[in-house]
Order: C-alpha cells, then sequence, then structure tokens
C-alpha cells in the first residue's frame, strides 16, 4: 500500500461547502414547495435565496481554481476501463473483486464518475442555477410579458433539476463506500491523501479518448 495525496485544501473545503450547500438549499427548497415544514415558510424562502448566492459564489470560485490548475481535465471523458468499471459495479463489487483502476493526483475519477461528474457540473447545475434566477427575477419578466405558465415551466424544470441533485447525491454517497474500505474514501476527502495499490492501473495509463 501507498499512501498518496489527492485532495488539497481547497479541493476539500470547496467540495464539503457545496455538499452542505446543496442539502441545506434542497431542505429549503421542498420546504417552500409544501413538502414538509423545518423553519418556516418565510425563513426557508430567505435561507434559499441566500444559500443560492452563496453557491454561485463558491461555483465561481472552483471554476477559477479548475482552469488555473488544471483540474478540469478530471472530467474529460475516456473509454479507458469504462467496460471493467461498468463489470465491478454490476456484479464485481457484490464479489469481493479488486477495483479496476486505482486513483493518482491527475486521475482521480474513475470512467464512470467523469461521465456523472461532467452531467453534474455541465447540466444539472446550470439548469437549476439559470431556473433558479429566472424564478427569483419573474416579477420583473412578468413586466416585459412573460406569461404565467412560462413560470409553472421554469418551476417544473427547477423541481425536477432538484430530484436529480438528490439522484445524484444518493448515488455518490453510496459509491464513495465502495472505496478499500466502506470509509477510504470519507477519510481521503477530510484529510487529503488516500491508500492506494501501486501495482493497480489507472485511467491517466491508458488513452483517455
Amino acid at each position: 500500500m501507498q499512501r498518496m495525496v489527492l485532495y488539497t485544501l481547497f479541493n476539500r473545503l470547496w467540495h464539503w461547502s457545496q455538499a452542505f450547500l446543496i442539502i441545506l438549499l434542497a431542505l429549503t427548497g421542498f420546504e417552500v414547495r409544501g413538502t414538509f415544514a423545518i423553519f418556516g415558510y418565510a425563513r426557508a424562502v430567505f435561507l434559499h435565496n441566500t444559500l443560492a448566492v452563496v453557491l454561485i459564489v463558491l461555483i465561481v470560485f472552483a471554476v477559477f481554481w479548475h482552469i488555473t490548475t488544471g483540474e478540469w481535465r478530471q472530467y474529460i471523458p475516456t473509454r479507458a476501463f469504462l467496460r471493467e468499471m461498468v463489470a465491478f459495479y454490476l456484479t464485481g463489487i457484490f464479489k469481493g473483486a479488486a477495483h479496476p483502476v486505482r486513483k493518482e493526483r491527475t486521475a482521480k475519477l474513475n470512467p464512470l464518475q467523469r461521465l456523472a461528474y461532467l452531467g453534474f457540473k455541465v447540466l444539472i447545475i446550470p439548469i437549476q442555477v439559470t431556473t433558479g434566477a429566472l424564478y427569483y427575477f419573474y416579477p420583473n419578466l412578468n413586466t416585459l410579458g412573460w406569461s404565467p405558465s412560462t413560470l409553472w415551466v421554469i418551476a417544473v424544470i427547477h423541481v425536477l433539476g432538484a430530484f436529480g441533485l438528490l439522484a445524484f447525491l444518493i448515488g455518490h454517497i453510496y459509491l464513495a463506500t465502495t472505496g478499500t474500505t466502506p470509509l477510504s474514501n470519507f477519510k481521503a476527502m477530510i484529510l487529503g491523501w488516500e491508500e492506494a495499490h501501486p501495482e493497480a492501473p489507472t485511467v491517466s495509463s491508458e488513452e483517455t479518448s
């Protein structure tokens, strides 16, 4: 086993802050929809709007960090070991099979994770930010001639996006338990380093296309 530093301090702070904000946004958002009552309607609306602004600011910093550090390359889709990962998650994991690939500093995500994160970052998050902003500024847009039916469409898309976020979060938590031990991935994202098998292949050892 080899100890390897995978996650920088900003990487960890950004990850946990984003997770915390998304969970709170889900709670306040569904309360605004009348699903349950925790904070109270007025406070839930205020918190939801405030947390949304904080998340957008965090996203701006994260995008800047990804671009300046080259971390955006972590999400480039690849066919390397894709079939092996599908087989591992479908059957191998239940038979105690070894993980098909290991992580390294320049390739922290396996092929399926790359696809999931890419969809999260370029589809779900932009949809939520855009529909949330349109919903918030709808009174101004209404004066420009936007019809009430448009607001309904925006709200539906925003709610569907929220379910997409919840599905991603649940899947993310489950897959995080499939590391060397059920808690090894959580530990790595807290401490920054993880134990790895140096003899196992990595995604970057294959053509990333």
